[in-house]
C-alpha cells in the first residue's frame, strides 16, 4: 500500500508534466501568446529543477511524507489556477508553481523505494514499477488532455489534476510510511547553500531563455551577467558545502567518475525526451493538420514504450554482470527512433509514426530507470535522496534546455525547420549518450 501511494504520486507528477503538451497550441492561440510558447515549458522545468534538488535533500533530513503531501497541494492549486489564467504571463506563473510542486513530488517519490528496499537487485523491480507508472501516465496525459480539450475546452483539462489529487491525498496520508531520520549531531539548515544552489541552477537557464526568445529584445550583457552570477555562486557553493556540517548539496555525491557521467547522460536524455514530447504534437497539429487527440496519440507510443523497455531492463539487470550495457543498448534504440522521426511527414501512415515513437520510448526504458538506480547504488545511505534528486534535476535541466533551444529555433525559422534541426542534434547527442554509457563502469557495484 505504501508503494501504491508512491505510484499514485508518480501518476500525478507525470500528468503535471505532460498533459499540457497537446493543449498548449490552443492555449497559446486563445491567450494570444504564441511568442511565449516555450516559456510555459521552460518555466515549469526551471522550477522543477530547483525544487527537486532542494527537497530531495530535505527528504533525507526530515522525512518524505510531509513533503509529498505538500507537493500534492501545490500541484493541485497550480493546475487549477492555470485553468483560470487570463493571459499567457499568468499561465507561465502558475506553471512555475506547478513545477515547484512537481519537483518536490518527484524528489520524494523516486527516492522512497531506496528507503523501503536497500538491496539494489530487489529495488530494481520496484523502480520498474515507478518508471512504468510514470511513463504510462505520461502517455495517457497528452491523449486525455487532447480529448478533454476537444470535448469541454482547454480550461477543463487543467482541472483533471486537482480531481486526482483529492483522491490521492487521503490514500497517501493513511498508507505512506512516516520515516523521519534521526539527527545524531546538532543540526542547522544550510540557508546560504540553498540560495547559492538556486542561483547556480536558475541563472543560466533564465539567461538562455531570455537570449533565445525572439519576442524579447534583451541586451547580450544581461545574459552574460546571469551566466557570470551562476559561475560565481557555483564557485562559492563548492567552497561553502565543503565546510558546513549539514550541506544542502553534499559534494561527495559527485566524487566518482560514474556519478558525473551518469548526470551528463541524464541531461542529454532529458533534452531529447521532452523535445519530442513538447514539439512532436505541435508539428502534428500545425504542420500535418492533425486534431489535438490524434496529436496526443502520436507521442503516446513514446511514453508507452518506456515501460516496456523498463520491464525488460529490470529482468535483464539481475542477470547482467555489466549493467551499463543496457544503457548502451538504450542509447542505440533512442538514436534509431530519432533518425526515423526525421522521415515523418503529413503523408506518413499513422501506424509508422506510432512505431517510430515506440522505438524511441523503448530505448528510453533502458536509460531512465538506470540513471536513478545507479546513482542510488553509488551514493551513501544518508545521501540517497539528494543523489536521486540530482539525477532527476539534471534530467529536468536537460528538458528545460532542450525545450528552450528548439523553441527558439521554431520561433526564428519555422516549426518544421526548427524541429528538424533539433532532431538532427538529438541523433548526434544519442551518439554521445552511447559513449557516456560505455564509459560508465558499474560492475563493481553489483
Amino acid at each position: 500500500m505504501a508503494l501504491s501511494g508512491i505510484a499514485f504520486a508518480a501518476v500525478i507528477a507525470a500528468f503535471d508534466a505532460t498533459i499540457i503538451s497537446t493543449i498548449l497550441p490552443q492555449v497559446a492561440q486563445a491567450l494570444d501568446g504564441m511568442a511565449l510558447y516555450a516559456w510555459v515549458g521552460t518555466g515549469y522545468f526551471l522550477a522543477c529543477s530547483l525544487s527537486i534538488l532542494i527537497f530531495g535533500r530535505l527528504g533525507d533530513l526530515f522525512g518524505r511524507k510531509p513533503l509529498l503531501l505538500l507537493s500534492l497541494v501545490l500541484v493541485s492549486l497550480g493546475s487549477a489556477f492555470s485553468g483560470l489564467s487570463q493571459t499567457m504571463e499568468q499561465l507561465i506563473g502558475f506553471r512555475v508553481l506547478q513545477g515547484m510542486g512537481g519537483g518536490m513530488m518527484i524528489a520524494t517519490a523516486f527516492a522512497a523505494p531506496a528507503d523501503l528496499f536497500p538491496d539494489p537487485k530487489e529495488r530494481v523491480r520496484w523502480m520498474v514499477l515507478m518508471s512504468s507508472t510514470f511513463a504510462v501516465s505520461s502517455g495517457v496525459g497528452p491523449i486525455l488532455g487532447g480529448a478533454v480539450t476537444q470535448a469541454f475546452g482547454w480550461r477543463a483539462s487543467f482541472f483533471l489534476i486537482p480531481l486526482i489529487g483529492c483522491i490521492a491525498m487521503p490514500i497517501i496520508w493513511k498508507f505512506f510510511p512516516k520515516m523521519k531520520p534521526r539527527h545524531t549531531a546538532r543540526f542547522s539548515f544550510d540557508w546560504m547553500g540553498t540560495l547559492l544552489l538556486a542561483v547556480t541552477v536558475a541563472a543560466p537557464l533564465v539567461a538562455l531563455e531570455l537570449l533565445v526568445s525572439s519576442h524579447m529584445d534583451v541586451p547580450l550583457w544581461v545574459g552574460g551577467a546571469l551566466v557570470l552570477a551562476a559561475l560565481v555562486c557555483g564557485y562559492l557553493l563548492l567552497k561553502l558545502e565543503g565546510r558546513v556540517r549539514t550541506p544542502i548539496f553534499p559534494l561527495r555525491i559527485l566524487q566518482t567518475t560514474q556519478a558525473r557521467l551518469l548526470n551528463i547522460a541524464a541531461l542529454i536524455a532529458g533534452a531529447i525526451m521532452f523535445m519530442l514530447i513538447y514539439y512532436i504534437p505541435l508539428q502534428a497539429q500545425d504542420v500535418f493538420g492533425y486534431s489535438p487527440t490524434l496529436a496526443g496519440l502520436m507521442i503516446s507510443p513514446l511514453v508507452a514504450g518506456l515501460p516496456v523497455g523498463s520491464v525488460l531492463n529490470g529482468k535483464l539487470f539481475q542477470r547482467e554482470p555489466n549493467p551499463q550495457r543496457l544503457m548502451k543498448f538504450g542509447s542505440i534504440m533512442l538514436g534509431v527512433g530519432c533518425v526515423l522521426t526525421l522521415t515523418l511527414s503529413e503523408h506518413s501512415p499513422v501506424w509508422f509514426s506510432l512505431v517510430v515513437m515506440g522505438i524511441a520510448g523503448f530505448g528510453l526504458g533502458f536509460l531512465i530507470p538506470n540513471f536513478t538506480l545507479f546513482m542510488q547504488m553509488i551514493a551513501r545511505r544518508e545521501d540517497v535522496g539528494i543523489a536521486s534528486a540530482l539525477i532527476q534535476t539534471t534530467r529536468a535541466l536537460g528538458s528545460a534546455v532542450g525545450t528552450a533551444l528548439v523553441g527558439a529555433l521554431i520561433a526564428e525559422l519555422s516549426i518544421e525547420t526548427g524541429l528538424r534541426i533539433g532532431l538532427i542534434s538529438a541523433v548526434v547527442l544519442c551518439v554521445v549518450l552511447w559513449w557516456l554509457s560505455h564509459r560508465v563502469k558499474m560492475g563493481t557495484f553489483t
